[in-house]
């Protein structure tokens, strides 16, 4: 096989097509983020994404199933227990769990959080399942009153913390945070720890793009970890850097949103150095999905494929690209957690043959496998590569 000199997969954060076998198991009959956003707006436009082959992975209104295509396409199969962002994320690097991370529906344990309080020096509010936007609204004021920082959950492994820049600076903020994720282990090691910081006054509460995520480290090596010994470039755009507890990375851009995510992959495929770019652009999820938001997540589904060309014009010709997602969150349920979905895989490149259906995946770390095979590194272990299917001079 011929040297491919960059894999770029990209993580459009959330953004599933239906279908997932054992969706029952999590309440998520009939969740299909993509189709049913599609029928909410009236139809998308998204024609760079049809040319990859969208069109073939459902019934998307405005998505056709374009005859001659420019790149392959197929859909992947999660495995691994659960719904959330790390895990996703980890089965994609070719890690993945059978046991999934603690929920608390409920809140966490009163002991634990006297616990929490006292190693943080300060009281708590909330202790339950909520929307972030919402917690805020409701509790702001009496934080603003009382400097006792917000605590919730959701549907997620996650221990969010919310705190008004004013009340608690965000270095404070962070440090809380990496308190909690050093207490949280046994029965209550989440997935992740979350600093939700936030701005504005009382009714006019707003969140800002200074999140940032705790989260546990991955229990054996992912492709980032493989590529990297292998002396290659292992580069992670948006919050990778959270989800793998800074493991496995040569080169980090921690962007804070949709658009600085793409300049940040085109700028990592600038530099032409052998190696991974792994991107997540977080906007789909945190601010359309968990808001119930359809429209919004439409507008962001279409201005990330107006930006598609620049990113394929950007790469060189052994260079491969690969768009998918890591669950759903279709916005048009009740629900604002997580759906368990399938989710989308387009490929593009110059080295890609155009049109090839690589089928319906049975895991997600199928895409670790293949990025091994395609940069000649040592494999994870898990996975079954697809290069022959899609690759042209293989």
């Amino acid at each position: 096989m011929a040297k491919i000199n960059q894999v770029i997969l990209i993580v459009l954060d959330s953004v599933g097509v239906g279908d997932a076998p054992d969706a029952d198991k999590y309440g998520d009959v009939g969740s299909n983020t993509i189709g049913n956003i599609a029928k909410a707006v009236g139809g998308l436009n998204m024609p760079n994404m049809a040319s990859l082959g969208l069109g073939y992975l459902g019934e998307f209104k405005g998505i056709p199933k374009i005859e001659k295509l420019t790149g392959a396409f197929g859909r992947l199969t999660e495995v691994s227990a659960g719904k959330d962002t790390t895990t996703g994320h980890w089965e994609l690097s070719g890690v993945s769990l059978k046991d999934p991370f603690p929920l608390f529906p409920k809140g966490f344990p009163s002991d634990f959080i006297s616990a929490f309080e006292k190693r943080i020096n300060r009281g708590t509010i909330g202790n339950y399942a909520a929307s972030g936007t919402a917690i805020i609204d409701q509790l702001g004021a009496e934080h603003l009153a009382t400097g006792k920082v917000i605590v919730y959950t959701s549907g997620d492994s996650v221990f969010q913390i919310a705190a008004h820049d004013e009340v608690i600076p965000l270095k404070q903020l962070y440090e809380i945070c990496e308190i909690a994720r050093e207490m949280l282990t046994g029965d209550l090691a989440v997935g992740r720890v979350i600093a939700r910081p936030f701005v504005g006054k009382v009714g006019s509460f707003k969140r800002t793009e200074h999140r940032k995520d705790f989260s546990l480290v991955p229990p054996r090596e992912t492709i980032l970890d493989k590529v990297k010994k292998a002396g290659l470039m292992s580069a992670g755009v948006g919050k990778i850097e959270d989800i793998f507890a800074n493991r496995g990375l040569t080169d980090s851009n921690h962007t804070g949103n949709n658009h600085d995510g793409v300049d940040g992959t085109i700028r990592f495929i600038q530099t032409r150095k052998r190696g991974f770019i792994f991107t997540n652009l977080v906007d789909f999820d945190s601010l359309y999905g968990h808001r119930n938001d359809p429209k919004g997540y439409a507008n962001a589904l279409e201005e990330f494929d107006r930006r598609l060309p620049q990113i394929i014009a950007t790469m060189s010709d052994d260079d491969v690209l690969m768009l998918t997602a890591d669950h759903g969150n279709d916005p048009t349920t009740s629900s604002t957690d997580h759906s368990r979905e399938r989710v989308p895989l387009l490929i593009a490149g110059k080295r890609i043959k155009s049109g090839v259906n690589i089928g319906t995946r049975k895991t997600f770390a199928d895409v670790a496998a293949t990025i091994a095979k395609m940069l000649n590194v040592e494999d994870t272990g898990e996975g079954e590569e697809f290069v022959s299917l899609m690759l042209i001079n293989t």
